[in-house]
């Protein structure tokens, strides 16, 4: 029998015989695969509770900041604070700790860079992990890629996944996708949090992708002495755009054995990274074939129903061409996602059925807007890609 720890709730309206009613929290905590090696803490549950501890002998007040609710850690005689946060969704999660109403890193914890800074995160098992967990398959590597942008004037970076084989081939060229992180997140946010590349070996292991390229940059870019923002516009093109179309791509086909048309090309992006993904894609069709845009569209946050003729220039006017052009254009979303992306995403769709554009719709069931939403939108994704 599983050991259970009961926290008083105090007494509710209804008892049972006098007493209070008590919350049993099974006590199976252990470190998740985000804590530090030789750290005892974070820990989490087969509930899904995530239990923080940290040292802080001089704090007054230590709380635990995830999923949008604070929850308060007790102290010891050591100056040792623990507690726990209720169930969280399966997946992976930013946190903070808040001491004395300063928010700061679990010093326990892994860091990561989302929330435009480098914090704490906790992955809560999913039962469909094995998609994207380390397995005895063939691996391909990440490539770290440091460029000079003359179009930035500034040094930037993306990250290369390259199959298994990849250097033993030599005589083999691969198609590419291109693949955008979130708001407030960075390139490091599909290889470190995205679990990307053990998507796509995972993928291609199992015969269910072709062998593939995926190249994963920095969705944030200023051209030189412009203060103009990084975000798409419906009218283009915007710095990000630039930047891809005229430095990365040229310089992946250069370095790498890509095959370097329209028809082997993709690309998709999550939130920021699906409206960059769609305004590139359809503004620049002569290099694109496949889109994919993860809880995220082109009108977003607007829901209000699209104006196809004006809405980013016709784009979407001549379906017959579109289906044409286009060999994929997906969408995926999760059925927990906060407000505006189903209104915005469901706006969107409308506008796809009628005007006749062929797409194809993902839901990922018990997910909001987060990571474990997006890594099944890439192994889905991936899975229909230059086939």
């Amino acid at each position: 029998m599983k050991n259970i720890r009961l926290i008083a709730l105090g007494c509710l309206a209804m008892t049972y015989g006098g007493a209070c009613f008590s919350q049993m929290i099974t006590e199976d905590f252990k470190p998740s695969e985000t804590t530090q090696s030789g750290r005892k803490y974070p820990q989490v549950n087969s509930e899904g509770r995530v239990r923080a501890g940290v040292l802080a002998p001089a704090a007054q007040s230590v709380q635990l900041d995830i999923g949008g609710k604070k929850y308060d850690l007790k102290r010891n005689a050591d100056g040792f604070w623990t507690g726990d946060s209720g169930p969280q969704d399966e997946g992976f999660h930013y946190y903070q700790l808040s001491i004395d109403g300063a928010s700061v890193p679990d010093p326990g914890s892994l860091y990561f860079y989302g929330a435009s800074r480098w914090g704490s995160a906790i992955e809560v098992p999913a039962q469909d992990r094995a998609f994207y967990e380390l397995r005895q398959v063939p691996h391909g590597q990440l490539r770290e890629q440091l460029y000079f942008s003359k179009l930035t004037n500034t040094w930037r970076r993306c990250f290369i996944y390259t199959p298994a084989g990849y250097d033993n081939n030599t005589a083999q060229r691969y198609p590419v996708l291109y693949l955008q992180h979130g708001s407030g997140e960075n390139e490091t946010g599909w290889p470190v949090q995205g679990k990307a590349n053990l998507i796509l070996d995972n993928l291609i292991a199992g015969k269910k992708a072709v062998p593939m390229i995926v190249v994963m940059d920095n969705g944030y870019a200023t051209l030189s002495g412009d203060n103009k923002p990084f975000n798409p516009t419906p009218t283009g093109p915007f710095p990000f755009e630039q930047v891809l179309i005229n430095e990365v791509i040229p310089m992946i086909d250069k370095d790498y054995r890509t095959l370097a048309d329209r028809s082997h090309r993709a690309m998709a992006g999550l939130s920021m990274g699906a409206n960059q993904a769609m305004q590139i894609v359809m503004k620049n069709l002569d290099q694109f074939s496949y889109l994919g845009a993860f809880s995220g569209t082109a009108n977003y946050p607007k829901s209000d129903p699209i104006d196809v003729p004006t809405f980013m220039n016709g784009a979407f006017k001549d379906a017959p061409s579109l289906n044409r052009q286009l060999k994929l254009l997906w969408l995926g979303a999760g059925t927990k996602e906060p407000a505006p992306f189903p209104a915005s995403i469901g706006a969107f769709r409308n506008m796809l059925d009628q005007t006749g554009v062929r797409y194809q719709y993902y839901v990922s069931e018990g997910t909001a807007h987060e990571w474990l939403t997006w890594r099944r939108c890439l192994n889905q994704f991936a899975s229909l890609l230059f086939k």
